[in-house]
């Protein structure tokens, strides 16, 4: 069963998403808090997955981050990685207000720079009792100098500096596309974002919408959430990676979880970035995360 909620952040600003609850379950359940990545809405499979754990008897929380999709927050399209953290923070402190949610059994779950999100909050946060990081982004200057040419990141820089400064004239803030055909500028530069983001179905794709600030990618630059993951100890963490993801590379993701702490899992899927969200990726992925959750919530 799913129906539609809302809920404010601390500073007021109104969130909207789905709350899903198990069938035939009574009394409160352990629940898993779910958003998605850059730029993206929860339309974009999201509700596949939480439909996964909750056939499973696991509530799900599913929200759109402040600025995107049914959210409210201005300005739109911008994403800060620090405010979406705290909107899953406080996104917790909803769930476990809730009669039919048990608040001593949460879970985080994030998908791309949102899993870098849940890696940050489950270091934070000691609500949180189980963490699943799909696809993360883990050290965002690494990979920015991996989408974006060297000879690139002098004028980039200049038009960083350009916006903020048009910022504080009281202008508003400079946008750019989300993806675009191969040669011209965007904010995530690669073959199969474009593929992705352009052959959604038009539900799934209803409430995107192909733009970002230029400061969201300022901010993608100066993100490291891989800093924090020594600390999710003695949360459980499992980390679901693509082989052939050039979005997040996977050797960065590897890497990050060498400096995690037990209790600890990595899971390692075929295919690239987007392929976790479909197909036998999907299925092979969702299985065991619900599994996880199930194991240690």
């Amino acid at each position: 069963m799913r129906h539609d909620i809302e809920f404010d952040t601390e500073d007021g600003t109104t969130l909207r998403g789905w709350h899903y609850l198990p069938d035939e379950v009574e009394g409160p359940v352990p629940t898993v808090v779910m958003a998605h990545g850059f730029s993206a809405t929860k339309e974009i499979y999201l509700d596949d997955f939480a439909e996964v754990f909750s056939a499973a008897g696991l509530g799900v929380v599913v929200f759109d981050h402040r600025g995107l999709g049914d959210s409210d927050g201005e300005p739109r399209q911008h994403i800060d990685p620090w405010a979406q953290v705290n909107s899953y923070r406080d996104a917790i402190t909803w769930a476990q207000s809730q009669a039919t949610v048990d608040a001593d059994r949460i879970g985080v779950w994030g998908s791309s720079y949102a899993g870098g999100h849940v890696l940050v909050v489950a270091a934070l946060d000691r609500r949180v009792r189980c963490v699943v990081s799909q696809v993360p982004l883990t050290y965002g200057l690494a990979t920015a100098q991996r989408l974006i040419r060297g000879d690139h990141w002098k004028g980039l820089r200049e038009n960083f500096d350009a916006d903020r400064a048009a910022r504080l004239a009281g202008e508003p803030p400079a946008l750019l596309p989300v993806t675009a055909p191969e040669g011209e500028p965007c904010a995530l530069p690669t073959a199969d974002t474009y593929e992705f983001f352009t052959e959604l179905e038009v539900s799934r794709g209803k409430n995107w919408r192909n733009e970002v600030t230029l400061h969201a990618v300022e901010l993608f630059t100066e993100y490291e959430p891989a800093v924090y993951i020594s600390r999710i100890s003695p949360t459980p963490l499992l980390v679901v990676a693509a082989r052939e993801d050039h979005l997040v590379p996977f050797d960065l993701t590897a890497k990050a979880y060498e400096e995690a702490l037990e209790p600890k899992e990595l899971l390692v899927l075929p295919g690239g970035h987007f392929d976790a969200y479909t197909g036998e990726p999907f299925a092979i992925s969702s299985a065991a995360q619900r599994d996880w959750f199930l194991r240690h919530l």
